[in-house]
């Protein structure tokens, strides 16, 4: 529904506006950097501003983790989110003692599973441990509290706590996504030269093109465009960007690959920050390792493997079957040549360096 906002008003703004355009442009650009600097974390007058202490989230959560042939669900406890843990106590008298459950979320995989119509708000959590990865389901209660609970463990997850001045934004962003995905109580009646606007085709996935017919998708745009209706057009692309950003695939780039001592063909996810091992088949993530934990990567030309090495005496070697493991490793090195870069704009370009972490092969 934004995607088709946005290509109305854009349309609409071309005519109205041709002589104007590179203002406009300014405008854009001005928005998107304010953008950046919000989702990036930097200080703007509307979050939480100069913090003391750290806080603290404490409500009943129900939880549950997944096993195989399990037929246990949802169990209620009271839970705190303290820095980036949570812990969690049978009741909340016995939050002085013990937990009968804890976690740290530094360094997890955070997934939304939420269904606004069946009022369903769950918390994926794939928290990496010596063996792979613990699953841990959240379910929360309503949309305040789940919007809290996860923007928590997204910043969690980067190894930031409530106190990071982006917490206020993220749970601003999280509420605002779900609103737009409300259905409308009272849909108005949409006029049948409208829907001859809309080409599902360029809005939706294949796979939803498969399920449903155009009719019902083009209805559902329709009915989802009527909450976004009044947004402005810098807006819309704002929160276009996003609800980009919060998908849980965002910014991870996908290759087959079959690792040392597999049967099969699996999937590594290199994301700016970690590398994923993942199911081909589900996608679920099976093991992540961050870049912070790396100690070195090297590439065997000969036969085409990657293997890189992390704390711990831990090590990972794959070989890529539909592309030349060049390209996982100029992901890499990218990757690590960005995260040594200073956020101030003016800095030089260290050439040498940037190609001495992507080359190598020649």
């Amino acid at each position: 529904a934004l995607q088709y906002h946005i290509n109305k008003l854009s349309i609409m703004s071309s005519e109205n506006h041709l002589n104007h355009s590179d203002k406009d442009v300014d405008e854009v650009d001005a928005a998107l950097s304010d953008l950046e600097i919000t989702l990036e974390g930097g200080k703007t007058s509307t979050i939480l501003g100069d913090i003391t202490s750290i806080p603290e989230l404490a409500d009943y959560i129900k939880v549950f983790k997944p096993k195989k042939l399990t037929l246990k669900g949802y169990k209620p406890y009271w839970c705190t989110f303290k820095d980036t843990s949570i812990s969690c106590y049978k009741s909340k008298e016995e939050s002085n003692g013990t937990p009968a459950h804890q976690m740290n979320l530094r360094g997890c995989e955070v997934t939304p599973d939420v269904n606004i119509s069946g009022q369903k708000f769950n918390i994926k959590l794939l928290i990496p441990v010596a063996e792979g990865m613990n699953e841990i389901w959240l379910r929360c209660d309503n949309e305040t509290q789940y919007a809290s609970w996860m923007a928590a463990c997204r910043l969690a997850s980067k190894g930031k706590t409530m106190a990071d001045s982006s917490y206020g934004m993220e749970v601003q962003n999280i509420l605002s996504f779900l609103k737009m995905q409300h259905l409308n109580p009272d849909p108005q009646l949409i006029p049948e030269q409208i829907n001859t606007d809309i080409n599902p085709e360029c809005l939706v996935s294949p796979r939803y093109l498969k399920k449903y017919k155009n009719k019902q998708i083009t209805a559902r745009i329709l009915e989802a465009h009527q909450n976004v209706a009044q947004m402005s057009l810098i807006e819309a692309k704002m929160r276009f960007i996003q609800a980009w950003q919060s998908l849980p695939e965002f910014g991870i780039t996908h290759f087959n690959a079959r690792f040392q001592g597999g049967k099969k063909d699996e999937l590594i996810g290199i994301a700016y920050n970690r590398l994923i091992r993942m199911d081909a088949s589900t996608g679920d993530a099976v093991k992540t390792w961050r870049f912070s934990n790396m100690k070195q990567w090297n590439v065997n030309w000969e036969i085409k493997m990657v293997t890189v090495e992390f704390a711990d005496e831990v090590r990972v070697s794959f070989i890529c079957t539909e592309v030349d493991c060049k390209v996982v490793h100029e992901f890499i090195g990218g990757y690590i040549f960005l995260s040594t870069r200073a956020k101030d704009q003016n800095e030089s370009l260290d050439e040498e360096m940037f190609y001495k972490l992507t080359s190598g092969w020649v």
